[in-house]
């Protein structure tokens, strides 16, 4: 039996983006697959009684700290409980702490466009990634993608590298929110309003559609204000902003959008492309980074700094119902391939093979 110490910190945040998301579903579905080992959860907030499965196996620590959780109090409590193997599902290791460890890099988009993140985030997240993929004995990348932006910019080996596919969980399809540009038709997109995912092309884009389409799908914007947010991106008819979605309305979103429309610059997985998939939406996504990944041949792929090719998949969209039907059916078992199950066999396995050697 292995005791098992996981920084479970970012699974308390109310408004989740996908690092939060991945580190919850991910400790919910390690739970379930774990038949041995102690598990020890670290908490800086008290988690919700039903936040995660109870089990046996599993203790829970609450160690409130204001500042430096990480390198100061989480680190203090490794060092005086000296676990067997320590994980941490979002970036930044202890700076110092005994264990052997296994971390997740989710991707390196502040080193492939460092002007969309704020300097001292850039800075912080350089520092912090760069030392916990030296640190660890083994790292979990969500794609190949990072896994190749790991040994690109750090020198990561590729024998230190494993590439474990995150999944997202069945959303369910309720009742539509009750807003005038959801009486339409529309083109959706779910993420934060920052510059990484590409919102200033797919506005111009949509304007430049809307011009010649006959009867145009409004276009949805759903997803908090991020860095850099331009309110200029929201001007032209048809366009609407929705703001921060909760969990509970994605289905229904995603389920009545004729298309997700999400040409971002740089995923390390993408969570809106399955997300989508897996709601039966058609999906028209990047054919740079993770993206061709995640989708497969199950989506319309445009060069995300074309502007003309995400204006013809947008006419291909709203006027090809047999291509939206097939999209549909592809997506769908598309979505299939990927299991959070799946995932925690993964990451158990290597945990054990970090505390072993």
């Amino acid at each position: 039996m292995l005791r098992i110490a996981i920084d479970a910190s970012k699974t308390t945040i109310t408004k989740t983006t996908g690092t939060e998301y991945y580190a919850r579903a991910l400790i919910h579905a390690l739970i379930r697959a774990n038949t041995q080992h102690e598990i020890h959860l670290y908490f800086r907030d008290a988690p919700p009684p039903d936040l995660f499965p109870s089990s046996p196996l599993v203790k829970t620590h609450i160690i409130p700290f204001r500042r430096m959780w990480t390198h100061i109090r989480f680190a203090w409590e490794l060092w005086r409980s000296r676990p067997d193997v320590v994980f941490v599902p979002a970036h930044t290791l202890p700076f110092f702490f005994p264990s052997r460890a296994l971390v997740t890099v989710h991707d390196l988009g502040y080193k492939k466009f460092p002007h969309a993140h704020p300097s001292r985030g850039r800075l912080y997240l350089d520092l912090t990634t760069r030392y916990s993929a030296w640190r660890a004995s083994q790292v979990l990348a969500d794609s190949q993608a990072t896994a190749s932006d790991l040994t690109q910019f750090y020198g990561t080996s590729a024998k230190k590298i494993n590439v474990v596919y995150p999944a997202t969980e069945k959303l369910a399809i309720g009742e539509l929110p009750n807003h005038p540009a959801l009486q339409n038709p529309y083109f959706l997109f779910i993420g934060t309003m920052q510059p990484r995912k590409n919102i200033s092309l797919i506005t111009q884009a949509y304007r430049q559609f809307r011009q010649t389409a006959q009867n145009p799908p409004n276009l949805i914007f759903a997803g908090a204000k991020g860095w850099l947010f331009d309110e200029a991106w929201l001007e032209g008819e048809g366009i609407h902003w929705l703001g921060y979605i909760n969990e509970a309305d994605k289905g229904a979103l995603y389920a009545h959008a004729r298309a997700l429309v999400f040409p971002s610059l740089y995923e390390g997985f993408g969570f809106p492309i399955l997300e989508a998939m897996g709601c039966g939406t058609p999906v028209i996504t990047s054919t740079t980074s993770s993206c061709p990944e995640v989708a497969g041949d199950s989506a319309l792929l445009v060069n995300p700094s074309d502007v003309d090719e995400l204006v013809n998949a947008l006419h291909q969209m709203n006027e090809d119902a047999n291509l939206r039907d097939t999209l549909r059916q592809k997506g769908v078992i598309r979505y299939q391939q990927f299991s959070w199950e799946r995932a925690a066999e993964q990451v158990l396995k290597i945990l054990e093979m970090v505390a072993e050697k």
